[in-house]
């Protein structure tokens, strides 16, 4: 089984900066994807971007491909995402999720999620 716990959600500045960050724990988590959606209000859960656990594979939405970057660190269990440039359409409630073997844009592929962190982006 994996448990995610998403926190680093917060309000902020049209421009500024997010670090959002996803606590992952299981027995074996190779060949696993872990992956950032994210659900605006009133609108369906939409990709955000993904990683597989050993780094060699991210991808992106390309509404946020120049400005976020998902990272993990190799010390700890831990998946980053780096949000700058935020824009009032990056607001909306973050889910990390997890899934075996290659990442995915759909949500309903993702096996595992976390609580979620909201991210509220004002103009």
């Amino acid at each position: 089984q994996v448990e995610l716990v998403e926190s680093g959600g917060g309000l902020v500045q049209a421009g500024g900066s997010l670090r959002l960050s996803c606590a992952a724990s299981g027995r074996n988590l190779n060949g696993y994807t872990i992956g950032w959606l994210r659900q605006a209000l009133g609108k369906e859960r939409e990709f955000v971007a993904h990683i597989s656990w050993s780094g060699g594979v991210r991808n992106y939405a390309d509404s946020v491909k120049d400005r976020f970057t998902i990272f993990r660190a190799n010390a700890k269990n831990t998946v980053y995402l780096q949000m700058n440039s935020l824009e009032p359409e990056d607001t909306g409630v973050y889910y990390c999720a997890g899934k075996g073997g290659v990442g995915s844009r759909y949500p309903n592929h993702y096996n595992y999620w976390g609580q979620g962190t909201r991210v509220i982006v004002s103009s």
